[in-house]
């Protein structure tokens, strides 16, 4: 089946479809501009009716899983309220922190701002828990893997905030670099945050699946100019 040469198809079958999103596409209709075309509406193109399983950040790339049938609905949001679902991202991250591994376990609640972040309330926040490491060093960056096992909205940027990092590109939660060391290292035009990987168990044949999305245009490059390659 035909699909837009934007969204690369990982996987397929009559219960799952996974793609690997672009950074600047919504996952549903945008609340403020409906118009605008998001990854349910061009899949259901060229695959029909879609129910979609879990979202990402308009500006996070990466793995995103929809269902095919209800029936896989069904399964995988079970799978999903049960934390039965691995999801690992990678994070250019501005800073170098002290730790190589760190959970953050810190209550999260939406601000209510017209900025529509999230953040840290200790005492109406909802739980939130994402296990963080060290993946690379370098001089003033890092990349970091993030294994959240709550899906609260914005969760990894909000939590990497209250540590004091920033996503590189992240304009909502501090991640804007100064023009000219943004020319230079970050050769992508989305947000440092990208859906590596998401391993669930298949609703029908019950394998255990996993998928893994590579980066987008501009990562590798970036990667190797904070090498110094």
């Amino acid at each position: 089946m035909e699909q837009p040469a934007s969204l690369a198809v990982l996987f397929s079958d009559p219960s799952l479809l996974v793609v690997n999103k672009p950074a600047g596409l919504s996952t549903l209709p945008d609340g403020y501009n409906p118009t605008l075309p998001h990854v349910k509406s061009l899949l259901e193109r060229g695959f029909g009716r879609l129910w979609i399983v879990h979202r990402l950040d308009k500006e996070t790339s990466g793995v995103l899983l929809l269902a095919r049938s209800a029936e896989a609905h069904r399964s995988l949001n079970t799978q999903f309220e049960q934390h039965r679902v691995i999801k690992r991202y990678h994070a250019l991250v501005s800073g170098n922190p002290a730790w190589q591994e760190k959970s953050v376990e810190l209550p999260l609640r939406p601000n209510g701002d017209r900025r529509h972040r999230t953040v840290v309330d200790l005492q109406a926040g909802k739980p939130a828990l994402t296990h963080l490491a060290v993946l690379e060093r370098f001089d003033r960056h890092c990349l970091l893997e993030a294994v959240p096992e709550t899906g609260r909205t914005h969760q990894i940027r909000a939590h990497l905030a209250s540590l004091g990092l920033s996503i590189v590109g992240d304009r909502l939660y501090g991640g804007r670099l100064p023009q000219l060391e943004f020319d230079i290292y970050w050769k992508s035009g989305g947000m440092g945050l990208h859906a590596r990987s998401l391993e669930i168990t298949h609703p029908s044949t019950g394998e255990k699946l996993k998928f893994e999305a590579p980066y987008p245009p501009g990562w590798d490059e970036t990667l190797m100019s904070l090498r110094g390659g």
